[in-house]
C-alpha cells in the first residue's frame, strides 16, 4: 500500500528553515551528493502535499520553473493562488483526512510526499495519517527557526527502518510509525 512520507532536511537541532523561512543554510551544502538518492525517492512518489508557505517559497525562488512537472501536487491553502502552467498543482483546504484521500486517488500505487512545511506534516501526524518520516540531518545547528515536526501531542513510538550517510556529514534516518 502506498505510504504518506514526510521527506525533509533538518538542522541538528530540529529546524527545517530559519525564522525568516530561509534555506540558505541548506543550499550551502549543494545537492550533488544527494541527487541519486533523491531521484530514487521521487521515482516512487505519485503525489505531493505541501502547505501554502512552502509553495510560495518555491514559486519565489523559481518563478519560471516547476520542478515537479505534472506530478499531482495538492497545496493546502485558504487563499487564492496561481498554479504554474502545465503543472499538476491543485489547491485544497480542510482536514488532512479528505485531502489525503484525494492525494491517494491521484497517486495510484505510488507514495505521497509531504513536502517541506513542518506544520502540514504535523497536522497529518496529529491525525495519525503519517506513515513514515525520512529526515536528512545536516551537520549544522541553527538555534531557532521553523520546527521539524511541531505536533500538538505525542506521535507514539516510531521505529527506525533505515539510515543513509552522505558525503559532507549528513545522515538520513527513516522512521515508520507503529
Amino acid at each position: 500500500m502506498p505510504k504518506v512520507i514526510y521527506y525533509v532536511a533538518s538542522s541538528l537541532d530540529g529546524f527545517i528553515a530559519t525564522e525568516g523561512n530561509s534555506l540558505d543554510w541548506l543550499l550551502d551544502f549543494g545537492f550533488a551528493s544527494f541527487q541519486d538518492h533523491y531521484d530514487q525517492f521521487i521515482a516512487g512518489v505519485g503525489a505531493l502535499i505541501m502547505g501554502a508557505q512552502t509553495y510560495e517559497w518555491i514559486r519565489r525562488e523559481q518563478p519560471d520553473t516547476w520542478d515537479y512537472g505534472e506530478l499531482p501536487c495538492l497545496v493546502l491553502t485558504h487563499r487564492e493562488l496561481q498554479a504554474p502552467a502545465g503543472s499538476g498543482v491543485r489547491f485544497a483546504s480542510g482536514d488532512p483526512g479528505p485531502v489525503l484521500e484525494q492525494a491517494r486517488a491521484l497517486a495510484g500505487d505510488k507514495n505521497i510526499w509531504v513536502v517541506g512545511g513542518g506544520d502540514v506534516a504535523a497536522q497529518i501526524a496529529d491525525a495519525g495519517l503519517l506513515d513514515e518520516l525520512w529526515v536528512t540531518y545536516m551537520p549544522v545547528a541553527l538555534g531557532a527557526g521553523r520546527p521539524l515536526l511541531p505536533v500538538s501531542s505525542p506521535t507514539g513510538r516510531m521505529h527506525l527502518i533505515g539510515t543513509t550517510s552522505f558525503n559532507g556529514g549528513a545522515a538520513e534516518l527513516r522512521f515508520a510509525r507503529g
